[in-house]
């Protein structure tokens, strides 16, 4: 490791680095969510905790974040990055996290994505001033992930010129719908669209419709089924609720038609002639939500660790006995080994994260103002946006409850917070996508580069395409290329001999950890269809291996943005530190999975134990800037709202203000 010298790092240096491209906006939410109105509360009643998150939107109503991700000609500014980035600000209450996202992400985003400028200037500025509350209603009890299979209907009746939006039984009733139980007046509804033919219905697959729902005095409209999903283990600040559709008539012009339109006479069109095609291409357009919850998971686990952090700085146990002229003093428990190994990994994981998530935006905002269709680029951004919301929501979980366990009794208490952000934070792990399912995407894009059959992610698709071609991993390299390929050109090789802090080392072990399980996938199913084998049951057999690729790109990926993160940074001291950091990532994730390393004789036993050691010795290193490492977040107090978190020696002038 490189040698002991003082690494205090510059704080607004890296506050400014972790706040990024959008620091104005990050600064404008330090700015507007403060005082009483916003400050985390516990101990309230559903229907109290609902009516302060609605009062806590209309709020924001009064500024300019609800505008971020809309466009100029509707009063927004047209910057979906930004929208991205207040999302995850919300961390003071993430019931109003959640709502704001349904409200002007999934809500609005739908509208704003699948609709034509006719319904952009018809519902985006009630949208925007919430003044037309809405959902997003995609989900159904049975079908969840599976949206290709949605079983709601929407039949044009040509002599009406009307949408017939009908629940044909149970399983598809709309299940967990955000602003549905309460608040929501209008919701767009995903249904499988129908046309009449010479023949009977043709169906064109799923689409999505704006119904109303309620009246202006709250009421349910006729046709219209509301039941509230009830009191949930968190985010009790949204109206979750469920919707049935009894023949439920809505005009022609209210389909959202940017990619599929119905004629007065019932003929339909679209400028995408393939279905499957057309289907992903609708669902690529609202990635937005996936990556915000990516980003509010981040947030969440910021949140904790701040807490915990501060927390193991100033809590004393046991007494160290005197020794060499010092005298007997209890213990700060942050300076105990285990307990530095239970949050300071957690910590470089989670810097490693943000500096995805940042590139993660950085390229929904770059593609989202690209005037040509990238095909491939938005391909790439949906498989990183789908592993990067499962990793980041595990991590957020995960940490949480060792946050939970490093604060002992006093996390345990709803006073402190971290029961609140666990509760929050865990359905993150399911919604946007079930995090099992958006890995199974990930390693399907790794494996398939879908340029001859678009969309195929069936089963029986992806075990004929392997079956049938030698498999060529191509790395596509996240941020800093040349930077990244200087690095590992230099790297001295797998042996031992090179050194455990050698970043070209590091890099070149995540892509070779990638590319051979990626690789080894592939032929485990060429394997499998030559013995022919049923299609279903060989990927469903590999998938476990299907997973391990998915998190061994999201590694590599995360490394690679953290490396580019750091070569961003311009005050040296606080490059040094972030650089130790990442070597705490990178030996972490190496301990982690050191049996496949071994296994691969990537490693050998004794470099296997290095890393175990260079792991304690980093966590040692790194304790005095544990505290200096989580202010960079730029966590108000009050956000936090955690008394165990607010000793004197970390309150800030400007939470005193």
């Amino acid at each position: 490791m490189s040698e002991q010298a003082p690494l205090t790092p510059n704080e607004t240096e890296l506050r400014g680095l972790l706040d990024g491209r959008w620091a104005h906006v990050r600064e404008r939410a330090r700015d507007v969510v403060r005082g009483e109105r916003f400050a985390p509360v516990y101990g309230l009643s559903v229907e109290e905790h609902r009516t302060r998150t609605l009062d806590q939107l209309m709020a924001l109503t009064e500024t300019d974040m609800p505008g971020y991700g809309f466009p100029e000609s509707v009063g927004g500014s047209d910057d979906v990055g930004a929208s991205v980035v207040a999302f995850e600000m919300l961390v003071a209450d993430m019931s109003l996290m959640v709502k704001m996202g349904v409200q002007f992400g999934l809500f609005g985003g739908a509208i704003k994505a699948l609709g034509t400028d006719d319904h952009h200037r018809r519902y985006l500025p009630d949208v925007m001033s919430v003044a037309l509350p809405g959902c997003f209603a995609m989900t159904e009890t049975g079908h969840g992930s599976d949206v290709q299979r949605l079983r709601t209907t929407a039949t044009y009746d040509p002599v009406t010129e009307e949408f017939v939006v009908h629940t044909p039984d149970e399983a598809a009733r709309k299940d967990y719908i955000g602003n549905a139980a309460r608040d929501g007046r209008a919701a767009v509804v995903f249904a499988q669209l129908r046309t009449p033919g010479p023949d009977g219905l043709i169906e064109h697959g799923v689409h999505a419709l704006m119904v109303p729902i309620r009246d202006e005095d709250g009421a349910a409209l006729p046709g219209i089924t509301i039941e509230d999903c009830g009191p949930k283990a968190g985010l009790n600040g949204v109206d979750n609720g469920r919707l049935w559709f009894d023949q439920v008539r809505v005009p022609r012009t209210d389909l959202l038609n940017r990619y599929g339109d119905v004629s007065p006479d019932g003929t339909y069109s679209s400028p995408i002639e393939s279905p499957n095609r057309r289907f992903f291409t609708m669902l690529g357009t609202l990635i937005r939500g996936r990556i915000s919850v990516a980003g509010g998971a981040g947030s969440a686990t910021k949140a904790a660790l701040t807490i915990a952090l501060r927390y193991a700085d100033t809590r004393r146990q046991f007494t160290r006995p005197a020794a060499d002229g010092r005298p007997a003093e209890e213990v700060r428990i942050l300076d105990y080994l285990a307990h530095q190994r239970k949050l300071l990994p957690a910590l470089a994981r989670t810097y490693a994260l943000h500096f995805a998530q940042e590139e993660l935006v950085t390229g929904l905002h770059e593609l989202s103002r690209s005037e040509e269709a990238d095909d491939r680029a938005q391909r790439e951004l949906e498989s990183r946006a789908a592993g990067l919301k499962a990793v980041a929501t595990w991590h957020a979980t995960a940490t949480i409850q060792t946050c939970r366990e490093a604060c002992g009794g006093s996390g345990y208490l709803s006073e402190n917070r971290i029961p609140q952000l666990k509760a929050d934070s865990d359905i993150f792990t399911t919604f946007e996508g079930d995090n099992t399912v958006l890995l199974q995407q990930l390693t399907k894009g790794l494996l398939t580069d879908f340029k001859d059959s678009f969309g195929d992610l069936d089963q029986l698709g992806l075990a004929k395409f392997m079956a049938g071609k030698v498999f060529e991993t191509v790395i596509e390299r996240t941020a800093a290329r040349p930077l990244i390929e200087r690095l590992i050109a230099a790297a001295p090789g797998r042996g031992d001999e090179s050194s455990l802090y050698n970043r070209g080392w590091h890099l070149e072990l995540f892509e070779d950890r990638e590319k051979h399980v990626i690789e080894g996938l592939a032929a485990r199913l060429r394997r499998s269809k030559k013995d022919g084998s049923d299609a279903f049951e060989v990927f469903n057999q590999a998938q476990d291996h299907v997973l391990e690729a998915g998190r061994a790109h999201m590694d590599r990926v995360a490394l690679e943005a953290f490396v580019a993160g750091i070569d961003r940074c311009g005050d040296k001291a606080t490059a040094k530190l972030l650089n130790r950091l990442c070597d705490l990532f990178v030996l972490s994730v190496i301990e982690e999975n050191r049996g496949w390393f071994l296994e691969h004789e990537r490693i050998s036993t004794s470099r296997a134990k290095a890393v175990t050691a260079a792991v304690n010795e980093l966590c040692r290193g790194l304790r005095p800037y544990a505290v200096p490492l989580v202010e960079g977040f730029g966590l108000r107090d009050e956000w936090l709202g955690a008394p165990i978190a607010l000793g004197a020696e970390h309150r800030r002038q400007g939470d005193r203000d």
